[in-house]
């Protein structure tokens, strides 16, 4: 007699048939009646993420699906499977005689069966299950994604798509991938499922899972599409492909690397119909303008810096069509090339063929070039040859790898060339990262109280925000989308490269390039949180490092300042003033006592100077301080007795950072020392 609610089977019906009636009638779920019949007959579960790949290799397909098991591990005289029914004899018999071992049962659920027996004998079948829960409608339309050939663009027919689901799996990450925006996508192989990431906005985020089977077959498919030999999974691979989404055509740039038993793929995304134009960047005007300046330049080097995925070869390609006015000869070395530019001559790099940077730029020298970019430069022989290309009447543009404008001087100089061969040819540094501007549809003001987050990063950067990042669908639940070019542009002028040939240090360069006008990283990026278009989470993330080498630089001590004023009571009382706000004070009575200190001590924080005094007076001071290379870029804050003495604006452009009087407020007199020490720092 059954017990109520238990549903009527019949005995001779099979137990994976049997299994879900039972679990809907006693109300439970697959693990859990696992777990019963297991402990019934006293064995243990199945763990299928410890199976053995060779396991399944003893076991024939038809066999194994006969019985409803799966083989999860084998030795010399054992081989363990998954069953649903442990007193299937017939099953134990069949796969005794097949492996040739003794079986040993572990129990598992009839669907966990069929799902392993998917996976690992009939990939296809699970990434049917994959896509049968995907919107794949864009694949399978004329227009929606096509596979372009070198003769020209080839449709994928729908009876096509729908006989390769692998084919169509692989088509419809890449169509995600384009129209969500990203850069890049990553096919990373797991523990037992594999994952697709693709890089938005400069930043990862998870877009599917795959088992492993289907992962190993869509990186197949793509290396076919790239024309990469897919029987190879032991060396890294490089390729290319086309494709066309939407009728816009897109590069893709394939890169394939064995990683734990499988491959990685990584697929970079690049538009090939897309124009670029330095106006159209959205750089700043400050720092536009500066740039173009330097590209009005005809010969010498222009370097940009930033990391990889930071626009450098955005910037770069803007710079050259704005230059190719049909007037001009440009001509390029790329690895790879990125992006096709109309009337100029672009050389791609294929060092197994001997085509180097180095001798790519020596080969170019002999086609009487105006303007010259190249890729990067990355050894010595391509540093030298670029100058000497320099130096001979070309516009050399590169990249070198630098953490900004300023250490890109040091980056040549690391690379063999010479400190004046430095001064001389190179015109200037453009440095630049990319923030992430906050989503529009669902950014909401700051309204009252910061976070704590919020409070510590506007008290480190002295800058209130006034928006705050929430995440919608829109943006990809990120809270931004877009993103803003941040620069930084140094010019070298003729204190700039007196200092490179004397060997000064960064803080010096830093200095007298923002003497020379560069707002730094830093500034241009504190100024987009200001307007309320990113966030200064965004600001720490990308510059963050930044932001922390300059409090370990103000953590090596307080400011040190030097007081010059031939009156004992003013130099009393600024001294006074300064050390109750922390400050590391040295008082002098004259001119020519603070010229011999600076000479053999110039790492002053600011020099406080009054205008009239006996001997060497202020002005004969400021100019010797600006004349000499080691206190350039030493802030002076001129102080005089009288007012009118000397129009500020005439002080100012004798080289003085700020003017006061000296009988000004204690607390005015402290907030122009503080001012002007920001302003400064590095």
């Amino acid at each position: 007699m059954k017990a109520s609610g238990t549903p009527s089977i019949a005995p001779s019906t099979p137990v994976r048939e049997a299994w879900n009636p039972v679990v809907r009638a006693l109300g439970v779920d697959d693990h859990r009646l696992a777990s019963a019949v297991a402990s019934h007959f006293r064995l243990d579960l199945a763990d299928f993420g410890g199976s053995d790949p060779t396991a399944s290799e003893v076991i024939p397909e038809s066999v194994a699906r006969k019985h409803h098991v799966f083989p999860l591990t084998i030795t010399d005289r054992q081989i363990t499977v998954a069953t649903c029914d442990p007193t299937d004899l017939d099953a134990e018999r069949s796969l005794g005689f097949a492996s040739g071992r003794t079986v040993v049962f572990r129990v598992a659920s009839p669907q966990q069966i069929r799902d392993a027996l998917d996976g690992s004998f009939s990939p296809e079948r699970s990434v049917e299950a994959l896509l049968s829960n995907l919107d794949v409608s864009g694949v399978e339309e004329a227009d929606g994604f096509q596979v372009v050939e070198e003769r020209g663009p080839e449709s994928l027919a729908a009876a096509d798509v729908e006989s390769g689901p692998v084919t169509k799996l692989a088509n419809l990450i890449i169509r995600d991938g384009i129209e969500a925006g990203a850069s890049d996508i990553h096919i990373e192989p797991g523990r037992g499922k594999g994952h697709v990431r693709i890089r938005v906005d400069g930043v990862l985020r998870q877009h599917m899972e795959l088992p492993m089977p289907a992962l190993n077959r869509v990186i197949s498919r793509i290396k076919i599409l790239s024309k990469l030999d897919i029987t190879d999974r032991l060396r890294p691979q490089d390729g290319k492909a086309r494709v066309q989404v939407r009728n816009s055509g897109y590069d893709l740039r394939v890169s394939t690397i064995p990683s734990a038993g499988s491959e990685k793929c990584v697929i970079r995304i690049l538009a090939s119909t897309q124009t670029f134009t330095l106006d159209g960047l959205g750089i700043p005007t400050v720092e536009l303008e500066r740039f173009q300046q330097l590209l009005g330049h005809r010969e010498g080097i222009v370097l940009v810096t930033g990391p990889t995925g930071s626009g450098k070869t955005t910037s770069l390609y803007g710079a050259l069509r704005e230059l190719a006015d049909g007037k001009v000869n440009i001509m390029t070395v790329e690895d790879p090339v990125e992006y096709d530019l109309p009337a100029i001559t672009q050389i791609q790099v294929e060092t197994k063929q001997g085509v180097s940077f180095a001798g790519a730029l020596r080969a170019i020298l002999r086609q009487d070039p105006d303007v010259i970019l190249v890729g990067e430069i990355r050894d010595r022989e391509t540093a030298e040859t670029a100058a000497q290309a320099a130096l001979t009447g070309h516009l050399v543009l590169a990249t070198v790898h630098a953490n900004d404008a300023v250490a890109a001087v040091a980056r040549l100089a690391d690379l063999g060339l010479q400190h004046s061969t430095v001064a001389t040819a190179l015109r200037g540094t453009l440095a630049q990262r990319l923030l992430r501007r906050v989503c529009s549809a669902c950014a909401e003001p700051v309204r009252g109280s910061l976070t704590p987050e919020e409070q510590e990063l506007a008290r480190r950067l002295d800058t209130e925000p006034l928006v705050r990042a929430v995440g919608c669908s829109e943006c990809g639940f990120t809270g931004y989308r877009g993103r803003l070019p941040v620069l930084e542009v140094m010019f070298i002028d003729p204190r700039i490269q007196e200092a490179i040939e004397l060997r000064k240090g960064h803080a010096t360069l830093q200095r007298l390039a923002i003497q020379g006008g560069m707002r730094t990283m830093r500034d241009v990026a504190l100024e987009y949180v200001r307007e309320g278009r990113t966030t200064l989470v965004e600001v720490e993330r990308v510059i963050g490092q930044m932001v922390d080498h300059q409090e370990r630089e103000a953590a090596k001590g307080p400011p040190r300042i030097l007081v010059v004023d031939d009156e004992e009571d003013a130099r009393l009382l600024a001294t006074t003033q300064l050390q109750s706000q922390g400050f590391e004070v040295t008082a002098v009575e004259d001119g020519q006592a603070a010229m011999d200190i600076l000479a053999t001590d110039p790492d002053w924080s600011l020099m406080i100077l009054d205008l009239r005094m006996p001997g060497k007076d202020g002005r004969e001071v400021l100019r010797w301080v600006r004349g000499a290379v080691d206190t350039a870029a030493l802030p002076v804050l001129v102080r005089t007795g009288k007012e009118g003495d000397e129009s500020e604006a005439e002080l100012l452009e004798a080289g003085a950072d700020g003017y006061l009087s000296k009988g000004i407020q204690p607390d005015r007199f402290i907030a122009r020392v503080r001012a002007i020490l920001r302003r400064a720092a590095l």
